[in-house]
């Protein structure tokens, strides 16, 4: 299968929003709406979305209230991912019925499968939809990863393989695979302060978490280094950096929805057993944002 011509770019993972402990849907809309329409695309239930903490007829519901809003105006990705295949496989095709542009499936976190484990996850999984098909690589929450070898394995089994998200510092990952699979295959990048150096190598675009708070410099910066201007795509990668930097100085997403709320574009509320930032990360939180001159003259903090 060809990647589709627009998954790439800023995918960004949307955050979930809560309101006294549920998911506020109408905060979601409103967001999908703000950020899809400022970006190249959305993702739903990542990282950032808190889906560990969400039931799958929640993410399920996400799914469809994402495409309703998007209504082919830009990507929605569904991240479908769960420790259990089962439940990863009746999530895909959920996102697949819901009319998700593509599904992006984590490695299984906590069960630490080898490498053959792996191959045959992804293959049996990417088998139950016709989606273009995306692996998310995250060993720091997962526990375990692929390999460059695993993912060519995947792809000779699962011919609707066409990209991977990946959250590593290990940049040789992005060249090898582009060597291997050759440069249609989308590599995002999903550690957020590797961004600009990413995309430099041969990544396709950004799944990039504080798209969520300046999406459209999120988006320059793919524009920026798709056109071959380097000058500008360093400028806002400096510009970025910090505010980067700050979305883990706890766990992702609570920094981030600490400078979303003092942007005024959310709340800080998250699911046990995620908790409220302290008052000394708070204030490192917010020093970092008080750099980040683009985030604009709304911001209340």
């Amino acid at each position: 299968m060809a990647a589709p011509a627009n998954l790439r770019g800023s995918l960004v993972p949307l955050v979930t929003p809560f309101a006294g402990g549920a998911v506020d849907f109408d905060a979601f809309e409103a967001a999908v709406e703000r950020v899809g329409t400022a970006s190249d695309g959305v993702v739903v239930t990542g990282t950032s979305g808190e889906p560990t903490s969400l039931s799958a007829a929640e993410r399920e519901e996400l799914f469809r209230r994402a495409v309703a809003v998007a209504a082919g105006r830009f990507p929605v990705v569904a991240a479908t991912g769960s420790p259990n295949q089962a439940e990863t496989i009746a999530l895909t095709e959920a996102a697949d019925a819901a009319g998700a542009d593509a599904v992006l499936v984590v490695c299984p976190a906590f069960v630490k499968p080898s490498q053959e484990g792996l191959r045959r996850h992804f293959v049996a999984v990417a088998a139950t939809t016709e989606r273009p098909f995306l692996i998310y690589n995250i060993p720091g929450r997962a526990g375990v990863w692929v390999t460059a070898e695993t993912v060519a394995r995947i792809a000779e089994g699962a011919p609707n393989l066409v990209g991977l998200k990946h959250a590593s510092p290990d940049l040789d990952l992005v060249t090898d695979l582009l060597l291997r699979l050759g440069d249609d295959f989308r590599m995002f990048c999903g550690l957020e302060s590797f961004s600009y150096p990413f995309l430099a190598v041969g990544g396709a675009g950004l799944m990039s978490a504080v798209g969520n708070l300046v999406p459209e410099q999120v988006a320059d910066l793919c524009a920026a280094v798709a056109e071959g201007d380097h000058a500008r795509a360093l400028g806002l990668h400096r510009e970025l950096f910090r505010v980067n930097q700050a979305v883990f100085y706890d766990t992702n997403p609570g920094p981030l929805k600490a400078m979303l709320a003092a942007s005024g574009l959310g709340s800080e509320e998250v699911r046990p057993p995620l908790a409220p930032l302290d008052e000394e990360t708070r204030a490192r939180v917010m020093a970092a944002l008080e750099t980040c001159t683009v985030v604009g003259a709304g911001r209340a903090g």
